[in-house]
């Protein structure tokens, strides 16, 4: 996986994304068990969500693996007066910071653990870095999103002006796997296009085997819950949404 030339359209192409939602489902769960507004935003992209949040009153940190990513993330906190501090890190062994009251893992960013030790060593080292009483909020593909959407449509494209994709999708080398192959066109200038390509391999598991592992790290599960609604999954979700405690 690699975010070199990714990063530059990352915000345009996830512009329909949910970010309201995200931020909704945050705010509620925070108010609902009382605890502070110190917020750690694993796996935090080019900020969008970790700004909004920052814009609610929460006190803000981003990590991300990704460098573009960050500096994008950086200019953006800037250019909207917001403060946030970003650090460039590995989620499977990131900080030390002082304890969080809320850490979040949101739009899939999980999925790209690959092996069930990578998903363990972040889970322990989220709970390190929680304060008792503070929330782990997270979210994942589902199975069924992975195995009948992704592997069943298999090809996705966006026809845009100045970014096009091709967005092929494979069964991936794990079980509940799957292989992103992106090509895109970016406009240079009227009539030229660059090609560039990216390959996502993302990783999920069954909702039984997230519960074992939360638990083993010494959480207490409070909620699973589907689709940005409080309700429980289906044999047909596609976001599955864990809430867990230290």
């Amino acid at each position: 996986m690699t975010y070199e030339r990714f990063a530059g359209w990352y915000d345009q192409l996830m512009s329909d994304a949910p970010y309201d939602a995200w931020c909704a489902l945050v705010e509620r769960t925070v108010a609902s068990y009382h605890v502070g507004k110190r917020l750690l935003d694993l796996g935090c992209g080019t900020g969008e969500l970790a700004i909004r949040l920052a814009n609610k009153g929460f006190d803000v940190t981003g990590v991300d693996l990704s460098e573009q990513m960050l500096a994008i993330a950086q200019m953006k906190a800037e250019e909207r007066g917001v403060h946030v501090l970003f650090y460039q890190q590995d989620m499977r062994h990131f900080g030390p910071f002082e304890p969080f009251d809320t850490i979040v893992i949101f739009c899939d960013s999980l999925n790209y653990l690959l092996e069930d030790e990578d998903v363990v060593a972040t889970f322990s080292r989220v709970y390190d870095q929680l304060r008792p009483g503070g929330l782990f909020l997270f979210d994942v593909h589902s199975l069924f999103k992975m195995e009948h959407i992704f592997l069943q449509k298999e090809t996705f494209a966006s026809n845009d002006e100045q970014v096009s994709y091709i967005w092929n999708c494979y069964p991936g080398p794990r079980p509940h796997s799957v292989e992103h192959e992106l090509t895109f066109f970016v406009q240079l200038e009227e009539g030229v296009y660059e090609r560039v390509d990216e390959m996502h391999v993302q990783r999920t598991y069954d909702v039984a085997q997230y519960e074992t592992w939360l638990k083993d790290a010494g959480f207490r599960l409070l909620h699973v819950w589907a689709d940005f609604t409080e309700q429980q999954p289906t044999n047909e979700s596609e976001r599955i949404f864990f809430v867990a405690q230290k």
